[in-house]
């Protein structure tokens, strides 16, 4: 059960020589980072601050932290608190859509006090969620993951060509060649060490292309090194920094969405010990990896940082390797603690012009819809799924790329109907409780 050349970790309390569990942990930091710090800056750049700011180079920060602390909490435990299972921690995807039009609308304010509120209620979650699992099944989980791919795509492109925001879509640049071929440098390169490649590359290869992309926007002078330079090199967190402000709406949403979160969480954790030491999760388990979700979230919020949740990659990881070590995840949340305490790492990231980001949001995006389908594929295609799938989409889709159609709306329920991830799930659970299966 100790060689590690074999893949035979198969005990989470087990670690590997610290000769090799530390680049075992960093490997597992390699594959998350860029999509851990990917949420915030869509989220800051939704509420209008500045690119590259001190304020959204704080909020980079506490993305960096906060996966960190919330990785500690699975992997060490505290009390009923985490699995115990080598699950890497990050910022989610899934509350992107939500808190970017929350944020847009309502403030950052607004969007961290949801994510405190619905923390604590995906925490509560934790002591039942066995129970709720028949109400998301593979149909219902595939339809709300693909909805927030194909939600979070456009944006990407946007990114891509040059920004999102109004002004940076009515500039003479956007969709210039400069920025197109960036952004395309960084899929070439992501695609290239991901499908070519084996082992750290592989896993890392969304980072490789950021750096990469990065350093060819630096040599046609697309980056601004000033707020690097400004920075310091170590922070003080902040207690809430956008105050506290209470929004019934928003907090809905961002609860409807911890809910399909922790489904996910359940999944990643099964997936975990399957593949790592193949058996089940246990009750325990299951519960302990959705309260250390709850309790990282809401923490997180309090400071500035978005919603966490497990990532699925990470899981990729522990089954390509065989290494089960919680220790070894450890190690990875050590590093991200220690990234996050640095600003200079957070004004470096911020740095990065739209473009580069874009070209790894296309491809971090795109996989996200991809994996809704992968999910999607485990069903059967006859007519009442398929109809589940056509009006459920259509509804959360149509709705949030039409928001004017439902204007007249109490606040709310207008944020909720337009939120893409809200409406798509809602429609999909009652119409799959509804509707007869056929015979």
């Amino acid at each position: 059960m100790t060689d590690i050349t074999t893949g035979t970790y198969s005990d989470p309390d087990q670690t590997p020589p610290l000769a090799q569990a530390v680049p075992l942990g960093l490997q597992h930091v390699l594959a998350m980072f860029a999509s851990n710090v990917t949420p915030s800056i869509i989220v800051a750049g939704a509420a209008g601050l500045a690119f590259g700011g001190p304020e959204q180079v704080y909020l980079i920060q506490m993305a960096m932290l906060f996966a960190g602390i919330a990785t500690l909490f699975q992997t060490v435990g505290l009390g009923p608190v985490g699995a115990r299972l080598p699950i890497m921690q990050g910022t989610s995807f899934a509350f992107v859509g939500v808190l970017a039009g929350v944020a847009a609308t309502q403030g950052l304010s607004v969007a961290l006090s949801a994510c405190i509120i619905g923390g604590c209620i995906h925490f509560v979650l934790g002591a039942f969620i066995r129970h709720l699992r028949w109400l998301f099944p593979p149909l219902v989980t595939g339809l709300v993951i693909l909805a927030i791919g194909l939600y979070l795509i456009p944006v990407a492109i946007k990114y891509a060509a040059g920004g999102a925001a109004p002004f940076q879509m009515e500039a003479e640049s956007f969709g210039s060649l400069m920025h197109w071929s960036v952004a395309l440098s960084v899929v070439i390169v992501a695609l290239v060490l991901k499908f070519f490649t084996k082992g750290t590359l592989s896993n890392a290869a969304i980072l490789v292309g950021l750096v990469v992309g990065y350093l060819l926007a630096l040599m046609l002078g697309m980056v601004n090194f000033s707020a690097v330079a400004n920075a310091s090199w170590f922070t003080v967190i902040t207690p809430l920094p956008y105050g506290f402000e209470f929004s019934l709406g928003a907090v809905i949403a961002v609860t409807l969405v911890s809910v399909v979160s922790a489904i996910e969480t359940v999944g990643d954790t099964s997936a975990t010990t399957k593949a790592g030491a193949g058996r089940e999760a246990t009750d325990e388990e299951i519960s302990g990896a959705t309260y250390a979700d709850g309790l990282g979230t809401a923490i997180a919020g309090v400071f500035g940082g978005l919603p966490n949740t497990s990532f699925s990659q990470n899981v990729g990881i522990v089954g390509m390797t065989g290494i089960m070590s919680r220790h070894v995840v450890t190690i990875g949340a050590i590093v991200l603690i220690l990234c996050g305490l640095v600003p200079k790492i957070g004004a470096v990231i911020a740095s990065m012009p739209l473009p580069v980001l874009g070209g790894g949001v296309i491809v971090m995006f795109g996989m996200v819809a991809a994996a809704g389908l992968n999910v999607l594929s485990e069903i059967e295609m006859n007519r009442r799924n398929m109809v589940i799938i056509a009006v459920s989409l259509a509804a959360g889709l149509g709705l949030n790329l039409v928001p004017t159609a439902v204007q007249y709306l109490p606040g709310v329920v207008k944020t909720l109907a337009t939120s893409a991830v809200a409406p798509t799930a809602l429609v999909a659970i009652v119409l799959n409780l509804a509707l007869p299966d056929e015979v």
